[in-house]
């Protein structure tokens, strides 16, 4: 890949990469070698015999080992792709560390350090280190190191998502403004708990007119949903025009990207704030401990393990967690 840049004294150069956000090729001085240069092909081929047969013994070797595994291939297609591209950011930074030194302490104080140059980007930063400790992890279990150094790394993140629960007042506001389409998604969302990417996956097949039966993708649990009379009542009335329940205005299965364009849209143009998609499945758990429900009754829906509903109730959306004190109180009162 080349890449051309005028200097401010008017000169052109290029940035020859071995290819694209690969290593810059350079000379025996550091300098950008410069296409027409002597070795400078010999430099490309040598990048890439590196990439193809890396050492087996340094973080690039073991990349390597983990993209060809079973672990990594089974992942869904978007978390290899997500993955992929850090691991070409991991490679690159640190693909020359051998695994003594992946075993060495001060080493961990490097990744640190690198993370913290993605400090303005936390979020990114944490799946960074995530996808490096879980490499680290691979080669502990492989028995290729004795120790994954990037355990416990902690978070930069922190998301403050405890008022974050769809009132009745924001599900009015948005189905004001809302076309059909996005109704439909918001009300499986909220009467079945489940993540985006499944209900944009969800097939009619999967309908038998009373319940849903779905495998979620992120952790391959099954679960039978009971649908709802408003949910039952919606899916009588809309037409059928693809294999997927969530369709686009022109009868076509939901891209995950048009999904998410046409619904930053309605949430705008609805005026509703601090709200997003992945909200609705807290807003159904809350929902259904309101309503009485014990957490094993709520994980039956929505697919979650006792500690994350424990996790939402009592530290996430505290409106609802002051709701449930109240009902908590009266019954007290009332016994």
């Amino acid at each position: 890949m080349k890449v051309k840049k005028t200097l401010a004294s008017g000169k052109t150069i290029y940035y020859c990469y071995a290819w694209r956000k690969g290593p810059l090729l350079k000379n025996k001085k550091g300098e950008p070698m410069q296409p027409g240069d002597v070795g400078l092909q010999a430099a490309f081929d040598a990048a890439h015999d590196r990439l193809r047969y890396p050492n087996p013994e340094t973080l690039h070797g073991l990349i390597t080992s983990y993209l060809r595994s079973s672990e990594f291939r089974s992942k869904r297609p978007q978390t290899r792709r997500h993955y992929t591209g850090y691991l070409d950011i991991i490679r690159d930074e640190f693909g020359s560390l051998t695994f003594g030194d992946l075993e060495a302490m001060q080493t961990r104080g490097r990744f640190k350090s690198w993370r913290d140059t993605m400090a303005d980007t936390p979020r990114k930063a944490d799946f960074a280190w995530s996808v490096l400790s879980r490499v680290l992890s691979f080669g502990k279990d492989r028995g290729m190191l004795s120790r994954n150094i990037a355990e416990r790394g902690g978070r930069l993140y922190r998301a403050d998502r405890r008022e974050s629960i769809w009132t009745d007042a924001d599900i009015a506001a948005f189905n004001a403004v809302a076309g059909q389409e996005l109704r439909l998604a918001l009300l499986l969302a909220l009467w079945t708990g489940q993540r985006k990417g499944d209900l944009l996956a969800l097939k009619w097949a999967a309908y038998d007119g009373a319940s849903f039966r779905l495998k979620q993708s992120k952790t391959g649990r099954r679960v039978a949903i009971p649908a709802s009379s408003a949910v039952r009542a919606a899916l009588e009335t809309i037409p059928r025009p693809c294999p997927a329940v969530l369709c686009n205005s022109r009868g076509k299965p939901w891209t995950e990207a048009g999904f998410n364009t046409s619904w930053r849209k309605a949430i705008t143009a609805s005026g509703v704030e601090g709200l997003t998609f992945h909200d609705l499945r807290g807003t159904t758990v809350t929902r259904l401990a309101l309503a009485g429900c014990s957490i094993a009754e709520i994980g039956a829906i929505t697919g979650h393990s006792p500690k994350d509903i424990d996790a939402i109730l009592h530290a996430h959306y505290l409106g609802g967690q002051r709701e449930l004190a109240a009902q908590a109180m009266n019954k007290w009162e009332h016994r």
